[in-house]
């Protein structure tokens, strides 16, 4: 039997349009998944989904979502449970980044970040969480990061929030162990376009600091991994039965970058 196999499995992936959503969208379908993909993106998400159906096994289609707003994570997450049949897993690589400086973070930054980072976990893991308890069976993967584990003088807010995202996969895999559903968290260091454009942000020093802070501590090779090679088989497993053991984790796909006790 191969425990890592998702034919016909019921999927939904947020964030889907572009970097490690995407990725994910097309490992899942690659592994024969049936795959509703959300972004606020929709040219961009559309395209990736269509890109995935067409390599195959499995299906991807797309719908438009903001994870911030709760009625609308509640009727999306509804639409695409009648569409698939139920569901199986959600994918939750959703997020905003902004730099920043402790004394001087915005009052409209921090509320941003809380609201898609923070709030949006909440809102599509209860929404998750709902339509797989009476199946006694589900997978919820969260995002977390390095950035929610140490000190980070440059990005102050999205740092609290990724801390609010680990403490909240380990409650809700408590809360939900006894429903079969298991919530877990990868903390990637995986090259995507928010990375790049957080880069651009920078001046030279601020680029060097980030180095030395970042891919230089990264133990295989010094870079970010490659979101479809380093993280996709990472993102199937956790879907599968072979994961089946495994909840409220936070783990680390970086290359050696961190270590999580």
């Amino acid at each position: 039997m191969n425990h890592m196999d998702l034919t016909d499995y019921r999927v939904i992936v947020t964030g889907g349009a572009s970097g490690m959503g995407a990725a994910t969208v097309r490992n899942y379908a690659a592994a024969g998944a049936q795959v509703v993909s959300m972004d606020i993106n929709e040219g961009q998400g559309r395209e990736v989904a269509e890109a995935a159906t067409a390599q195959g096994p499995g299906r991807a289609e797309f719908r438009r979502l903001d994870v911030s707003d709760a009625a609308e994570v509640t009727s999306r997450f509804d639409e695409a449970a009648e569409l698939l049949g139920g569901l199986d897993v959600l994918a939750h690589p959703a997020a905003i980044q902004r730099s920043g400086d402790a004394s001087r973070v915005t009052v409209e930054d921090w509320d941003a970040m809380f609201a898609v980072n923070v709030r949006g976990t909440m809102l599509t893991n209860q929404a998750a969480h709902r339509l797989m308890a009476s199946n006694q069976r589900g997978s919820i993967i969260n995002f977390g990061s390095i950035s929610g584990l140490r000190p980070e003088a440059v990005a102050p807010a999205y740092s609290a929030s990724k801390g609010a995202v680990h403490s909240w996969t380990r409650t809700a895999a408590a809360a939900w162990g006894a429903d079969g559903v298991r919530v877990n968290a990868i903390l990637p260091a995986i090259a995507t376009p928010m990375y790049d454009a957080a880069l651009e942000r920078l001046d030279e020093e601020g680029r060097t600091a980030n180095y030395w802070m970042n891919e230089a501590t990264i133990a295989l090779g010094h870079e970010y991994g490659d979101p479809d090679r380093d993280l996709g088989p990472v993102m199937v497993f956790l879907a599968s039965e072979a994961s089946r053991f495994i909840t409220g984790q936070l783990l680390p796909v970086d290359g050696g970058q961190t270590s999580v006790r």
